[in-house]
């Protein structure tokens, strides 16, 4: 079963399934029009993090959904907040590329980082350097 298939998504175009971060952040390049690179695409991705955010606050006022993981989110709000989190990665992949930076090598020296608080027992906690 694809990811796609457990989530219920329904796409149209299979190649999209297999692509890599950097597929991905060449393709989404093919759409960017923008002025003022790194400002617009930072802009964006806070807008489009507050629709995210926006679509979970009216989901716990007005559906009393509670997102605690005791209950399954209901189809379309799922749906609603996958297409939210696509407009946010695109303005991710952007921003990357706005920076002549790829998205695997994000990617990998995230969870190089991650994986080094792991060891140190410092994933919990604040700050930066940890």
């Amino acid at each position: 079963m694809r990811d796609h298939e457990i989530y219920n998504y329904d796409y149209s175009f299979e190649n999209v399934l297999t692509m890599t971060l950097n597929d991905y952040q060449k393709a989404a390049a093919e759409t960017a029009f923008y002025a003022f690179p790194i400002i617009y695409t930072s802009l964006g991705f806070a807008s489009e993090c507050g629709e995210l955010l926006g679509k979970v606050k009216k989901a716990i006022r007005d559906d009393d959904v509670r997102f605690d993981g005791t209950k399954e989110l209901p189809s379309n709000l799922r749906a609603d907040l996958a297409a939210e989190l696509g407009d946010c990665f695109w303005y991710v992949a952007m921003i990357a590329k706005d920076l002549n930076i790829s998205l695997n090598d994000i990617a990998t020296m995230n969870l190089e980082k991650l994986q080094d608080r792991q060891k140190r027992g410092k994933l919990k906690g604040s700050g930066d350097n940890r």
